[in-house]
């Protein structure tokens, strides 16, 4: 799998040998800036983010375009603050996870809500779906959504064991965005809001008893240190996205735009198949298994995995339809619960009722 989305970045090299590529003089010498992953160490940005964006297109350029890439902990970023810094023009590029932008723009928590997607087959068919009205709210912030792409499955890292989500009544768990906030209330735990970057030190020192997160994504901040449980079953997919800055957009040359939309489409792929990828190989990390763990770095700590039961399985699916789903609609407003119906419902299969 890491093999083959390095292999990917070929596609620009292929372009240019072939003569696909623009010529030199047809791209004007720029510098682009673009803020993407939450940790440096994470491997959408060692996979995608490098080989794909900063290198891809200095290559394919010939040099005329240096990518300026950094992640949110080098620019001491939270992760909330890309729709503003991408609107007021201070990055070019900017990603983040759709449930954390949605405190600017409502919408986007419902193509991402917390019971929603069991697969990421679904996760993306409802993206894809929610693209073209997302970029239609996006547009009054001067931005649009260029990709669209999940980290690995979002679940349950415990410090203490649990075999069903019954054990987790009255548990302090970490969570972010308003959906997952919802289901964990209705689960019975006590939501605790805590920054990525802080949740380690947290589940070290018993702040928080458990937290939520990707599966590979909690293998590359190390949590296996500080927690000892794993739950394989998807809570959220955390689907996020790269926008642009629409002005600084409509300014470039058609040579580098196209270039642009051509390697978007390509880190498209490339990172829905790594989330894919990267679920399963998150877990085997997390828990020792060292001949399946090829994406993320082998815990030196083994956490136990807890295989998700039906009955968790349906209460995520109940609980999706009779609080998180309407908490949405409440907080974004009616609209929403039409574009909901109209769009998210033929694909989820749950349609929200006023």
């Amino acid at each position: 799998m890491t093999k083959s989305i390095l292999a990917s970045g070929a596609l620009l090299a292929t372009l240019a040998a072939s003569g696909m590529a623009l010529a030199q003089t047809a791209i004007p010498k720029q510098t682009i800036s673009a803020v993407t992953q939450p940790l440096p160490t994470s491997a959408q940005y060692t996979l995608v983010d490098q080989p794909l964006l900063r290198d891809g297109l200095a290559k394919a350029s010939n040099g005329q375009i240096t990518v300026q890439l950094s992640s949110h902990a080098e620019r001491n970023l939270g992760g909330a603050e890309i729709v503003r810094l991408v609107r007021s023009g201070q990055v070019d590029i900017g990603a983040g996870t759709l449930t954390t932008l949605s405190g600017d723009v409502p919408l986007l928590d419902g193509i991402d809500l917390s019971g929603l997607s069991p697969d990421i087959g679904m996760a993306r068919k409802i993206a894809d779906a929610m693209l073209p009205i997302a970029n239609k709210e996006l547009e009054r912030f001067n931005t649009r959504l260029v990709v669209t792409y999940p980290f690995p499955a979002q679940v349950l890292f415990c410090r203490q064991p649990f075999t069903t989500l019954s054990d987790l009544k009255g548990r302090k768990i970490r969570t972010f965005g308003n959906s997952l906030v919802d289901l964990v209330q209705t689960m019975g735990a006590q939501p605790v809001s805590i920054g990525f970057p802080e949740v380690y030190s947290a589940l070290e020192r018993g702040v928080v008893d458990c937290a939520v997160t990707g599966t590979g994504s909690g293998a590359a901040a190390r949590w296996p240190e500080v927690a000892s449980h794993i739950s394989d079953l998807p809570l959220s997919w955390a689907v996020a996205g790269y926008m642009v800055n629409v002005a600084w957009w409509n300014k470039l040359a058609p040579a580098t735009k196209d270039l642009l939309e051509k390697t978007f489409a390509e880190m498209t792929d490339a990172l829905w198949k790594l989330g894919d990828a990267a679920t399963r190989d998150g877990i085997d990390c997390n828990i020792g298994n060292k001949d399946a763990c090829k994406i993320h770095s082998l815990a030196a700590r083994p956490m136990t995995e807890v295989k998700a039961t039906e009955a968790d399985k349906v209460l995520v699916r109940q609980i999706m339809e009779s609080t998180v789903l309407p908490g949405f609609v409440k907080r974004c407003g009616a609209r929403c619960g039409t574009v909901y119906n109209e769009i998210v419902a033929p694909i989820s299969k749950v349609e929200f009722k006023p």
